[in-house]
């Protein structure tokens, strides 16, 4: 691995604190051109610390996630058009559960129009967003309260999860393998997922394209046990084609498609 330069440095400090750097932010700080930002972001990816996304790069962690007010900025309107994709998929007069994250945070926000829904959530983030609205009821899962970001997480959260038969369950991944894998960092956020998926009819993966190039270490399971993924872009060949063979609808919140299950669209998506 080449050593990194003191600005490198100083970049990964910015990119662990904010979540992101972009090119342009960092030519004005530095006071550098941006073909030079550009050479350094490149050898921090060389190195795997970062990892480049349009404009910019973020952290590249296969091991320990990002802070949470980091991930909130980490493609926010990508995540604010998941959410509000995702919850136009979600009719009035249903129960759903609603998972630990910050692109399920925008979910919630999105169903505040919603009437006569049940939302069973371990994210206290979402609970705060929905119980002021009295055509919704919430209920949140009871257990240890993460104080870093809200995640309610452990057996009594998940037992509570499984007393629950849901029509949707709404999950995020903080990482998604080419070939399928759903991927977390924290075991018992996992957990969670899993008891989600077991007592849902139907699964909705809401992830926004900068998932496909993280890795993480502990495994939630694989795309085919899910029926709905809302991202923000086209996906890679490999997952386009495990999508289309398990009839897994993919909605592209900025991208205007809907593919999977019909197969009416197939193989209208570019690669990233």
């Amino acid at each position: 691995m080449t050593a990194i330069s003191h600005r490198q440095s100083e970049i990964l400090n910015i990119a662990r604190t904010s979540g992101r750097v972009t090119v342009e932010d960092l030519a004005r700080r530095f006071e550098v051109s941006a073909q030079t930002i550009r050479k350094d972001l490149n050898d921090l990816c060389d190195n795997r610390s970062l990892t480049r996304i349009h404009g910019g790069a973020i952290i590249a962690s296969g091991v320990e996630n990002l802070a949470y007010e980091a991930r909130r900025f980490v493609a926010a309107d990508e995540k604010k058009a998941i959410g509000a994709a995702a919850a136009a998929q979600i009719p009035n007069g249903c129960s759903l559960f609603i998972n630990i994250g910050t692109t399920t945070e925008e979910v919630a926000s999105a169903l505040t129009s919603h009437e006569d829904l049940l939302v069973i959530t371990n994210n206290l983030n979402v609970a705060m967003q929905l119980y002021r609205h009295p055509r919704i009821e919430v209920i949140v899962a009871g257990g240890n309260v993460r104080r870093a970001d809200g995640a309610v997480i452990g057996s009594t959260a998940n037992d509570l999860i499984g007393q629950f038969k849901v029509d949707y369950g709404i999950i995020g991944a903080s990482a998604i393998d080419e070939d399928g894998a759903l991927l977390d960092f924290d075991y018992r956020e996992v957990q969670a997922a899993q008891a989600i998926i077991a007592n849902a009819r139907s699964v909705m993966l809401v992830a926004d394209s900068t998932k496909l190039r993280r890795s993480a270490p502990v495994r939630i399971g694989h795309i085919s046990q899910i029926q709905t993924f809302v991202t923000d872009a086209a996906l890679p060949a490999s997952l386009q084609k495990i999508c289309q063979e398990r009839d897994i609808q993919v909605i592209e919140a900025l991208g205007g498609s809907a593919n999977g299950r019909d197969g009416s669209d197939a193989g209208q998506e570019d690669d990233l």
